[in-house]
């Protein structure tokens, strides 16, 4: 139901009726019906959210909201993003109605927002758009299933008012706790982490971390995951059932292991409540309370039983979850677990060296449909680290907040430094497995087909042993590794103009080589176009190396992400008209190169220029014997006019992309009867505080009869110049799904 472009009608749910009464003669028939039952259900609480929509009429307004601050506030580089529940809300005198729950960002100024806080505030509202490109983070579906249905800013917090509500006492505690331990581990490099196995809030991880983790696989240690979860309650099962079997305290009527699975489960609904109840740990808790439900009521159930009913209760209460990675991973590896947990009598570390093994190849399809990457240390690194944060850290952090709400904090502060010092003497083992360049596996979306056989084949490699023929199960892996996406041949341009918001990025493939012309905008310390957006694309695409790497001019919103592309991929050359980033080669005029049939030209800027300017920005013209396009970043209309005066014709494309962004300042009426373009491609961000492009020069291109094309309503535009004419596809159309806004 995820995939679909537009909502089902719940009328469709007539449709399990016949099938639900063909069910009392053959229980066969209960699959159509819990497949027609789940679509229905997902569909119902999918157009709940979708109708708690923020009214296009009120996008940009002066709003006044009173409501509460619904989540631990996160630090950014220019002050605090939050969720926050809105009671009601007003425009002038009039009341309106909003989404129920939205996200905040506050610039850092002398209030510092907190957990459950309430407050009147005067706010500016947008509808949630995000960026939409090939192997890119779908944002807006993130949103979706956070529940939240609008985004703005903070312009005046008006009021501190009452805050009595129960229901953010535990973001209260969370909160605390955090408070605490920051102030037990003053600048330890390793707080920010110890702070995340404590209440799942990551704001102190730096990034230089996150590569750590990401790169040797041991990113889900951090969070609190279902693994924290099973080891937290299996702790208190034990503990209990042997406080509870202590002589003098046994009681008749409670036989000790049903008091262990209580403590077990009340200890794992606890760790929970700290993580905020994401997808891991409602997996975790789930399985958890069919496990100890079953000691209780004192029957067995098979593992399949368990994880198929903690399957259906997560979905049933979010349906959403499967949007989220860690929803198929948490139930991939237990299922995996399962499969391979059976009798063997090789010692423990044998064991526990296979699993980690025998996880990484079972998640295999997954990982590379969900993140196009693969740790190939992670099984050694997992290995290692898995003890050390499940059975010390984990077990410290948490002795470390009972001491401290019992006012034992010196205690505490000790049970955390420890925790810290034994992250300490880890991280430099992780550090240098996560080193070297082959470490990670990078590899493109597989087709559809291609993941069915990786899963096929990792079933057949974890089969049991003693089965013949398990090694044909790494035949059928072999399609998902080697299977190339498409490409253009000999002569063709495929151009993708992608979605950076205000900002530029475009990518120009030939059949053998890639250009990158600008790479978007930097948006934080911790987030930039070229690590989110260009980096995937390039590698849904197949992209290993880039050929050359042209970086307009130095504003941020076209070379924010240079740094995280040149650390990520091997780019041949550079060429820029900012000395500080073209450490190889300036960009002048007349410079020009052929690849694959196709000719690439630098038009701007003259020799001699200072590259401190809009106006000597990179131009380059792309020519093929299938169509031209001209990329004039930000120039305007001064150097548009030198153009006109030096090229004449040769100025002539078919394709433009909008100069600045479709300021006023640029676009002026003889560049385009010049360029005399068919259509004319807008790089904007979604209501950007420019008001690009402006509306003179939308009617310009409108009476020239322009085509326009703009990356908010169209995500990612890939041009396809070839014999049979130019194709083009908009990315937010073609992979149109339910939630995207319109």
């Amino acid at each position: 139901m995820q995939q679909l472009a537009e909502l089902p009608s719940l009328h469709w749910g007539w449709l399990a009726l016949p099938p639900l009464l063909l069910a009392w003669w053959r229980p066969v028939f209960l699959v159509p019906v819990f497949l027609i039952a789940g679509i229905v259900w997902a569909s119902w609480r999918a157009d709940v959210l979708l109708t708690d929509e923020l009214p296009r009429s009120l996008e940009g307004a002066d709003l006044v909201i009173e409501g509460s601050v619904a989540d631990l506030p996160q630090v950014t580089d220019y002050g605090y993003r939050f969720p926050f529940d809105v009671h009601n809300s007003r425009d002038h005198d009039r009341e309106v109605k909003i989404p129920a729950r939205i996200l905040l960002s506050a610039r850092r100024g002398e209030i510092v927002p907190r957990a459950g806080e309430s407050w009147r505030l005067q706010v500016r509202l947008k509808r949630p758009h995000g960026f939409q490109n090939p192997g890119g983070f779908d944002y807006e579906a993130y949103l979706l299933r956070q529940g939240i249905r609008a985004r703005g800013n903070v312009r005046a917090w008006q009021q501190r008012l009452p805050s009595a509500s129960p229901r953010y006492a535990v973001d209260r505690v969370r909160e605390a706790i955090g408070e605490r331990m920051r102030a037990a581990l003053p600048d330890h490099p390793q707080a920010g982490i110890v702070e995340a196995l404590a209440n799942g809030h990551a704001r102190g991880i730096e990034r230089r971390q996150w590569d750590v983790l990401r790169r040797t696989g041991t990113l889900h240690l951090v969070a609190i995951s279902g693994l924290h979860i099973s080891l937290v309650a299996a702790i208190a099962f034990f503990i209990g059932r042997w406080l509870w079997s202590l002589p003098g305290r046994t009681v008749l009527w409670l036989p000790a292991q049903q008091a262990g699975a209580i403590a077990g489960f009340m200890a794992a609904a606890g760790y929970a409540a700290l993580a905020g109840f994401v997808v891991p740990t409602q997996r975790a808790l789930i399985m958890a309370a069919v496990v100890f439900g079953a000691l209780l009521w004192r029957r067995r159930f098979a593992s399949t039983q368990v994880l198929a009913a903690a399957l259906l209760a997560v979905l049933w209460y979010d349906p959403l979850a499967v949007h989220a990675p860690g929803f198929w991973l948490s139930f991939a590896a237990v299922a995996v677990i399962f499969l391979v947990m059976q009798e063997d009598d090789r010692a423990w570390w044998k064991r526990w060296i296979s699993l980690q093994w025998a996880i990484a190849i079972g998640l295999l399809p997954i990982t590379l449909v969900l993140f196009q990457q693969i740790s190939l240390v992670g099984p050694v690194a997992n290995t290692l680290a898995i003890p050390v944060f499940d059975l010390l850290c984990v077990p410290l952090v948490l002795a470390g907040i009972a001491l401290s709400g019992v006012g034992l904090e010196t205690l505490a502060s000790l049970a955390w430094q420890a925790a810290a010092g034994l992250l300490n003497l880890l991280w430099p083992i992780l550090e240098w497995l996560s080193a070297p360049s082959w470490g990670q596996w990078w590899q493109h979306q597989p087709p559809a087909w291609a993941t069915v056989c990786a899963i096929v084949g990792v079933l057949l490699l974890l089969a049991p042993r003693g089965m013949p023929g398990r090694w044909v199960g790494a035949v059928w892996l072999l399609p998902v590794l080697l299977v190339r996406p498409p490409g253009p041949a000999a002569g063709e341009v495929w151009m993708t103009l992608l979605d950076v918001g205000q900002g530029l990025a475009v990518v120009v493939r030939t059949q053998h080589r890639t250009v990158v012309f600008d790479t978007g905008p930097r948006y934080s310390s911790n987030f930039d176009a070229g690590e989110s957006v260009v980096l995937p694309y390039l590698r849904q695409t197949g992209v290993r190396r880039i050929d050359r790497l042209v970086v307009s001019h130095g504003d941020r919103d076209h070379a924010g992400g240079v740094e995280s592309l040149l650390a990520a991929l091997p780019v041949d050359r550079v060429m820029s008209s900012v000395p500080a980033i073209a450490s190889h080669e300036r960009c002048v005029a007349g410079q020009h190169w052929s690849w694959d049939d196709v000719r690439f030209e630098i038009l701007n800027p003259p020799a001699g220029a200072s590259g401190g300017h809009n106006n000597d920005s990179c131009v380059l013209m792309i020519v093929s014997r299938h169509g031209r396009v001209l990329l004039p970043a930000d120039i305007e209309k001064k150097t548009e006019r030198w153009l006109v005066e030096t090229l004449g014709r040769g100025l002539q494309a078919d394709v433009l992309v909008a100069p600045h962004h479709g300021s006023r300042t640029s676009s002026s009426q003889r560049f385009l009867e010049t360029v005399r373009p068919r259509l004319v491609l807008i790089p904007v961000g979604y209501r950007n505080a420019y008001r690009h492009p402006h509306p003179t020069v939308v009617e310009r291109y409108r009476a020239l009869g322009i085509r326009q094309l703009d990356s908010p309503a169209g995500g990612a535009i890939e041009l396809r110049l070839r014999a049979d004419g130019m194709e083009t596809r908009l990315y937010r159309i073609d992979q149109r799904r339910y939630w995207f806004d319109r």
